[in-house]
């Protein structure tokens, strides 16, 4: 087994933003990738907007574009889901505060061309319904699941919607004792389904080691969240399942020092299972030095791998990667 692959930037120096973040992206019809993610002066500013930009078949991005903003209204963790009839759905979160976030959702029907009109994805919804940073999956009996987490609480749980993603329900809150953790909780979850109605997910965590919580009736209900042996800096996390059942996660390998909350957001890797996340291994560095590389978005195709992530919150990066086994 071997990787094959490239990475670049959507943009460089010159940018319309000083300061990036929280990438999001989506594959489309023609070999097409589209992406975003939100920028502006810095993350929490009144001027933080959703910017987005998308690449050709043979290469090349567009010039961002600012697809989503509320003048003086901090915009945060755009994520991009293409339903099967084609559909494209942008969410993203507004709010001055984590606390008083609001989901708001657009869709296109021309593969992101145009946009409706944002509206809450869930009425009179206040902490943040839908996908908080990792993209929904459409599960085998075509319930959409979208990965979802509330804070202050530091609390993960499931936003399924029956109805293509007109309508959401939620699940019950991941099982967590708070009581015996050494910081808030388990946030960010990034979902899979490895038979039918059998679900999993991974959390971004306070704990030095990624979580997992796994659901034998689709999602619905979970059991108690338990640690892995996979080191977790108290940073996003993303994962895509291949056709072939592997497992691709992509995240920083490193914990908090003793005494503190968070840990280096470098080096960012990939790393490969084929147990449904027993066991991981075919690590494969992606970046790495002083800065942060870091909340990374990925998804498959075939044996190709896609993935966006935070370069030192100036830029993002772009790689494609393909599995030779």
């Amino acid at each position: 087994m071997k990787y094959i692959g490239f990475k670049e930037f959507i943009f460089e120096e010159d940018r319309p933003f000083r300061s990036c973040h929280a990438s999001t992206l989506e594959l489309l019809p023609g070999g097409e990738v589209i992406a975003a993610w939100f920028g502006g002066t810095k993350e929490g500013d009144g001027d933080v907007a959703i910017w987005m930009s998308r690449r050709s078949k043979r290469g090349g991005w567009t010039p961002p574009v600012k697809v989503a903003d509320k003048e003086g209204v901090p915009h945060w963790n755009p994520v991009l889901f293409r339903r099967g009839d084609g559909v494209l759905f942008l969410y993203y979160k507004i709010g001055e505060r984590i606390a008083d976030w609001v989901t708001m959702v657009c869709r296109s029907a021309d593969n992101g061309v145009t946009w409706s009109e944002p509206v809450p994805l869930v009425a009179g919804d206040t902490g943040g319904r839908g996908p908080v940073k990792n993209k929904p999956i459409v599960l085998h009996d075509g319930t959409i699941a979208a990965p979802a987490s509330l804070e202050p609480a530091w609390d993960a749980f499931v936003d399924q919607s029956l109805d293509g993603g007109e309508t959401w329900v939620r699940s019950e809150t991941v099982p967590l004792d708070h009581s015996v953790l050494k910081g808030k909780g388990i946030i960010q979850p990034t979902l899979w389904e490895s038979a039918p109605g059998i679900v999993h997910m991974l959390t971004r965590s306070t704990e030095g080691a990624i979580y997992r919580s796994d659901s034998a009736d689709g999602g619905k209900t979970w059991c108690p969240a338990y640690p892995t042996e996979l080191p977790n800096n108290n940073s996003g996390i993303d994962l895509a399942k291949l056709d072939n059942g592997t497992l691709a996660l992509v995240y920083n390998p490193t914990r908090p020092d003793p005494g503190k909350t968070k840990g280096p957001r470098s080096p960012l890797v990939l790393r490969l299972s084929r147990d449904n996340g027993a066991t991981w291994d075919n690590e494969l560095m992606l970046d790495h030095g002083e800065s942060q590389y870091s909340y990374p978005a990925i998804v498959a195709s075939g044996n190709d791998l896609y993935l966006t992530y935070t370069w030192k919150r100036e830029r993002i990066a772009f790689s494609k990667i393909t599995i030779s086994w």
